[in-house]
């Protein structure tokens, strides 16, 4: 993996994580979700019209169809990130078992699927951010007790939705060579006329509603949630998924601090060793 993709993953870990704080602190809800995706497409807008004016881009009708499988697997994604956390599990636990899930059968599909050949070095490194991943949602055991079983199976599949558009995408920006950033506003889009609709007919008025009543969470999660996909997107247009998925993950270690030190989610000690585990399974990717 060379510095540049390993530079954009990173800051896009700490994006990321940053982002699923602010979900996570604000209660969410798919009112919430939904004026986020809208508000994305307003603040991202000029950077489109700039885009396709500097680059002369010209969609194919394969693009459309990418965005839109992309953009329907992402609004499943949001809405069972968002349950996973309104089920009462911590952010330590949810957002560990979403993002260990996710790469881990991201890298056997791009192995079996694609013909991606990571190295041993690679390959360690993948098993040792998974482990590591898995040692900061703490006990399983004790998820029944405290509550959180529910919010780890949720947790779960959010991380095999990962899987399936983490593939999806790959095959846009790296073999179809849709542009990131209109790739991510197209898949935005789309979403957004699925997934405001649906919520508006459970909840009548709820987009509206979060708008007035969490505005500035709202702006944030608009403009860090797209910002962070973008980066991984650029990344994976020269990047094998296989190095790339797996890298991403070093965004739970900084969930991990925002959870124990903003949300008091306790257990620095554990989070600590786990981080380690992290930084050397980053170092065997960068190898590998």
């Amino acid at each position: 993996m060379t510095g540049v993709a390993l530079l954009l993953i990173v800051t896009s870990a700490l994006i990321h994580a940053s982002w699923n704080f602010l979900l996570k602190k604000s209660g969410g809800g798919a009112g919430l979700i939904s004026a986020s995706c809208l508000a994305s497409l307003v603040v991202y807008a000029p950077a489109i019209a700039a885009v396709v004016w500097w680059q002369g881009y010209s969609p194919e009708p394969i693009h459309f169809l990418l965005m839109f499988t992309s953009g329907m697997i992402h609004t499943v994604y949001f809405l069972t990130l968002d349950r996973a956390y309104r089920s009462g599990g911590d952010l330590s636990i949810v957002y560990p078992l979403a993002r260990a899930t996710g790469p881990l059968i991201t890298i056997v599909v791009a192995i079996v699927l694609l013909g991606e050949r990571p190295g041993f070095f690679a390959l360690a490194g993948a098993a040792l951010i998974g482990v590591s991943a898995i040692l900061l949602t703490g006990n399983p055991l004790a998820w029944r007790k405290n509550g959180s079983g529910k919010a780890a199976g949720f947790a779960i599949l959010t991380g095999c939705i990962i899987a399936l558009y983490t593939v999806c995408d790959k095959a846009a920006v790296a073999k179809w060579l849709v542009p990131p950033l209109i790739f991510d506003w197209g898949c935005n889009l789309f979403r957004s006329l699925v997934l405001i609709p649906y919520t508006e007919k459970r909840q009548p008025g709820a987009t509206l509603k979060a708008w007035r009543e969490r505005r500035g969470t709202i702006l944030a999660i608009a403009c860090l949630s797209p910002l962070s996909y973008i980066f991984v997107l650029w990344a994976m247009v020269f990047t094998p998924v296989s190095i790339v998925a797996p890298a991403r993950e070093v965004s739970i270690l900084f969930a991990a601090i925002l959870g124990a030190h903003f949300l008091r989610e306790g257990d620095l000690g554990r989070r600590l060793v786990a981080a380690a585990g992290m930084v050397l399974g980053i170092a065997g990717l960068t190898l590998g």
